[in-house]
């Protein structure tokens, strides 16, 4: 909701997404959010700019290995930084920029497949409760916004 109150076009843009779906029912159900493309596209940069544990649970090496580089000795914590990720120029452009467009149409998802985005970490240690996690949100912030009109106070 911040990043929306930082930026009018966008908030507005995602409210009438919402409101447009929706029409007169009164209230957003989790059948509706399927449809909400700019939506879902406005959360996802939401966790890539600012994941919700930006330092992942610590991992331990089982043996020496190489990382980036640089030399791991065995039994060595090793944290992934999620922040970093979502900031990488090497993945996103202008990454400091908040720019839901970036993906519409895009197939990068929340599993990390290529770790351009890892908010809930990836692979066979991926968080159990994502799903529930990203619809609770999803759901929240579309009757949210399909309720109340927002503005930020100066």
């Amino acid at each position: 909701m911040s990043f929306l109150m930082k930026y009018p076009k966008c908030l507005k843009k995602t409210q009438a997404e919402v409101r447009d779906l929706i029409g007169k029912k009164c209230f957003v159900n989790e059948d509706d959010v399927q449809g909400l493309t700019y939506l879902k596209a406005v959360i996802k940069e939401t966790f890539r700019l600012q994941p919700t544990a930006p330092l992942l649970v610590p991992r331990e090496t089982l043996g020496k290995c190489n990382i980036g580089g640089y030399n791991v000795p065995a039994k060595t914590l090793v944290f992934v930084n999620s922040w970093a990720i979502g900031k990488n120029l090497e993945t996103w452009e202008n990454p400091e920029v908040f720019s839901p467009e970036r993906f519409i149409g895009c197939s990068i998802d929340y599993k990390g497949l290529h770790y351009e985005l890892v908010p809930f970490g990836a692979g066979r240690r991926i968080c159990p409760g994502m799903r529930m996690g990203v619809a609770t949100v999803e759901l929240s912030l579309a009757n949210l916004l399909y309720n109340f009109d927002w503005e930020m106070l100066i």
